[in-house]
């Protein structure tokens, strides 16, 4: 039976990570906290477990409930475990990609989930193997095994601080041995890490959503550059790097990170909805209401509406059943992937003017087949409202859109001509400073490349030409 799968334009984050020590129920803990972080990577699931003598494991590609069922956890033993999410940016979809990647080495089992990109991957990985070093995966995370088998005769401790100073880039990494659960994160905080406490043990994942569903206590963040170590004796803290600015990606206020989440010290929730007041501060169309397409947008529609007073209402309804492939259908419907996802509550919506909010437009494929529905639904005026400033340069550091062809702001150049190549009456993108004031934080806080091409870290050379394959 053949299968169609729904293109998006919306850009994916990489990963999510997540760890317990000290829990009976490690593998079942760790998956919900996999489930609780599942928007942040659908291509595969995986946990390794430890119970202090034996590393155990299991990964497969899809989700996490479609990876364990309850004989996997009786196979997954002991009270500390790691598990992974994944949406591939470096290194393609196939099970030997697929995370936490465990290694052996000199008696002990090392198992290893990340979060990031390291954009001096090839370099290492080229000098690895050039010193005999043979890789068994495509993923950049592997040099990190590499590296600190380089230094193990040194002890574990000091092996993992020197092999991290080698790299360049974004990582959230949570680290497995027999005995002992590591976390730690680059000297700039790209992605968002945090450490919490369960029934006397201890949990750390890339978002707090994770510990509210296992109603874990949120302690903090492990800080930038901070490496944790957890084991029989407690936790350990380690900050063996200079302090260097910051760099977090205001993208997962913005986007990735789930509503319910508190990352970089905000609630994104919150967050959002701060980004909808200052749009409609910045843009106010004549218009009868306000909405998102579901589930972009939702919360800064929210805000816009609040700080507008133009009424807020669902003019798509989503369906939520549809999984990330079903049967292609047995005529051409030129955007069935769109109207199978999004259905416009026709009554509503005909002859009406509407602002449409959305938290970004990277390709602007989706939006453009959105639209083209809506004006079908007999919408008389259409309006739109981004959350972010155009996104008009690629990412190193972790997103899926690694070259600037992909990008629809780089592409076309003026406001204008991507409202006319989407559909729209009027397009307005969220200032930089409005977006950055939203979050309550300040400019030096964030990495902001995207937007104004100011990378914290030089791209490696070529970066952003093409759509690397990594």
């Amino acid at each position: 039976m053949s299968q169609y799968l729904i293109p998006e334009s919306k850009p994916k984050e990489e990963c999510g990570v997540f760890a317990v020590y000290g829990n009976e129920e490690a593998a079942r803990v760790t998956f919900f906290g996999l489930f609780a972080l599942q928007h942040r990577g659908q291509e595969s699931a995986g946990i390794n477990t430890a119970d202090g003598c034996h590393v155990y494991g299991h990964k497969g590609m899809g989700l996490a409930s479609e990876v364990f069922h309850e004989d996997i956890f009786s196979k997954l033993p002991g009270h500390l475990a790691i598990g992974h999410v994944r949406y591939s940016t470096t290194g393609s979809s196939i099970i030997s990609n697929a995370q936490p990647f465990l290694v052996h080495h000199a008696g002990e089992h090392y198992a290893l989930g990340h979060n990031g990109n390291l954009i001096n991957a090839h370099a290492l990985r080229a000098e690895l193997e050039e010193k005999g070093s043979i890789f068994q995966s495509t993923m950049d995370s592997e040099v990190i095994f590499h590296l600190m088998a380089h230094y193990l005769k040194d002890g574990f401790e000091d092996a993992l601080t020197r092999a991290l100073a080698h790299l360049e880039g974004s990582y959230s990494i949570v680290m497995l041995t027999k005995d002992k659960v590591v976390a730690a994160r680059d000297p700039r905080g790209f992605r968002p890490l945090s450490l919490g406490q369960l029934n006397g043990g201890w949990v750390v994942a890339s978002e707090t959503c994770a510990f509210d569903l296992l109603s874990a206590k949120y302690v903090r963040d492990v800080e930038p550059g901070e490496i944790v170590i957890i084991d029989h004796t407690g936790l350990k803290s380690l900050k063996p790097f200079l302090k260097v600015k910051p760099a977090h990606c205001i993208f997962e206020l913005i986007y990735f990170a789930r509503p319910d989440s508190q990352i970089f010290g905000q609630n994104v929730y919150m967050c959002r909805k701060r980004l909808g007041h200052s749009m409609a501060k910045e843009y106010r169309p004549d218009v009868d209401i306000v909405m998102p397409f579901p589930d972009s947008g939702t919360y800064a529609a929210l805000g816009y509406a609040e700080e507008s007073h133009i009424p807020f209402e669902m003019g798509m309804i989503r369906n939520h059943y549809v999984g990330r492939t079903f049967i292609q259908p047995s005529q051409p419907m030129r955007d069935f992937s769109v109207r199978v996802k999004l259905n416009p509550v026709r009554p509503l919506l005909a002859g009406k003017r509407v602002l449409i909010v959305e938290d970004s437009i990277i390709r602007g494929t989706t939006s453009r087949n959105r639209i083209r529905n809506l004006r079908e639904s007999g919408v008389k005026e259409i309006y739109m409202a981004v959350s972010c400033p155009p996104t008009k340069y690629p990412c190193p550091y972790g997103i899926d859109f690694s070259s600037k062809g992909e990008l629809i702001a780089a592409q076309k150049g003026y406001v204008q001509a991507i409202a006319e190549f989407i559909g729209l009456d009027g397009l307005h993108y969220l200032s930089l400073e409005g977006m950055v004031e939203a979050t309550g934080m300040d400019t030096d806080s964030f990495c902001l490349a995207c937007y104004t091409g100011k990378y914290p870290l030089p791209p490696p050379a070529g970066f952003g030409k093409f759509c690397l394959e990594n």
